[in-house]
C-alpha cells in the first residue's frame, strides 16, 4: 500500500515538473471536517495531507489517507474507518483541479490573493465536481492556501446507519489549510 502511494506521489511530482513554472508542495497540510447536529458535534483533523500546485498552470492536487484523520474519541475514529469510509478498501481521497485564476496569485510577492478553485473530488471511488473560493497568503515565499466547502456524505456512498442518523449531519463542512513551499 505504501509503495502505491509513493509511486502515485512520484508521478504527481513528475507531472508537475513537465510544466514550465514553479511547483509548490506540502506533505503536512491540514483538512478538518465538522458535522453539527442538535444531538452531537463530530470533528476530525488530518495533518498529513499531501498537496501541490503549479504556479504557472494552476494545476492543483491533493491526496489524503483516510486512516490519518484523528478524532477526539477513539470509538468515533474506529467507526469512521471501518463502517463509514471503509478505509481498508478505499484508503485515500483525492482532489484534482485548478486554481482558476492562478495569474492573480502572486507567489513572488507578499500579500493575500483569492481565486476560484474547481476540480474533481474522489471519495470511495465516487468522483464529483467541487468548486469554492480559496485564499492564498504569501509570506516570504511560503504560500498558505485556505478554503472550505460542504459535502453530503451520502453523495459519496458513505452510508449512515439509522441508529446514528441523527448524530451525523448531511451537510459536513470541510476546511483546508496548507502551507506550500517552492519545490526545488
Amino acid at each position: 500500500m505504501k509503495n502505491i502511494l509513493i509511486i502515485a506521489l512520484a508521478l504527481v511530482g513528475f507531472a508537475f515538473t513537465n510544466h514550465s513554472g514553479g511547483v509548490y508542495s506540502s506533505n503536512t497540510g491540514n483538512i478538518h471536517f465538522y458535522s453539527h447536529t442538535p444531538v452531537e458535534d463530530i470533528e476530525a483533523d488530518n495533518h498529513k495531507v499531501k498537496s501541490a500546485f503549479d504556479s504557472k498552470s494552476g494545476k492543483l492536487q491533493f491526496s489524503v489517507l483516510i486512516k490519518d484523520f484523528q478524532f477526539e474519541k477513539a470509538l468515533m475514529q474506529e467507526h469512521f474507518n471501518e463502517n463509514y469510509m471503509e478505509s481498508t478498501k478505499f484508503p485515500k481521497a483525492t482532489f484534482n483541479g485548478t486554481i482558476d485564476k492562478i495569474q492573480d496569485v502572486k507567489v513572488g510577492a507578499n500579500g493575500t490573493y483569492t481565486s476560484p478553485v474547481s476540480g474533481k473530488l474522489t471519495i470511495k471511488d465516487v468522483t464529483k465536481d467541487v468548486s469554492t473560493t480559496a485564499t492564498f497568503t504569501v509570506t516570504n515565499g511560503v504560500v498558505n492556501g485556505k478554503a472550505s466547502f460542504n459535502l453530503n456524505p451520502e453523495g459519496y456512498n458513505i452510508k449512515i446507519p439509522n441508529v446514528v442518523s441523527k448524530k451525523i449531519s448531511r451537510d459536513i463542512k470541510v476546511s483546508i489549510d496548507v502551507d506550500y513551499r517552492h519545490k526545488h
